[in-house]
């Protein structure tokens, strides 16, 4: 798997750095470790931009997501991180992500502190070949309506389905 020996930081359950390890090694042993994410909204806040995960993702492939992000590398924080994985799979560059909260995903398989951030952007989305498939602009509205969905007709990420769900709680 590409990128299985990249070394990413070690969080415990409370969300303190603890160390690194392998990428390979936090999903084989389901450990605890972190994410910065991005909500990339439109300049006037009413669409948020969508994307569809390539199907050699480790993780939830071929699922939709509204965060543009990744794993905490080891030495980064979770702002950097942000910066980073927003350049890398949208071209998202010269934007300082606004820190929004912190999600706690564990799903027994996957546990991870979700650092939450936000842009505002207008400018052109560049994707990502070896993460992104597609993407596109939705209204807030139809975001809500999708991520409420029970059995949408289009996969969504769980872990970003519970973040959008947290955002849509304390902002929208």
């Amino acid at each position: 798997m590409p990128g299985s020996d990249e070394l990413v930081a070690l969080y415990d359950q409370a969300g303190a750095v603890v160390g690194s390890t392998t990428r390979a090694r936090v999903r084989a042993g389901a450990l605890w470790h972190a994410a910065g994410v991005v909500l990339v909204r439109s300049g006037d806040g009413n669409a948020v931009y969508v994307h569809l995960r390539t199907p050699g993702k480790d993780v939830f492939p071929s699922t939709w997501d509204c965060w543009a992000g990744g794993v905490v590398a080891a030495g980064e924080t979770p702002a950097e991180c942000a910066r980073r994985e927003l350049a890398e799979e949208l071209g998202v560059r010269g934007v300082e992500p606004v820190p929004l909260f912190t999600k706690v995903y564990d799903d027994g398989r996957n546990r991870c502190h979700n650092f939450a951030f936000e842009v505002r952007w207008d400018g052109p989305i560049r994707h990502q070949a070896e993460e992104i498939v597609e993407g596109r602009w939705i209204t807030l509205a139809e975001l809500r309506a999708w991520v409420d969905d029970p059995a949408p007709e289009l996969p969504f990420i769980p872990d970003g389905r519970e973040g959008v769900q947290e955002w849509f709680r304390r902002y929208g």
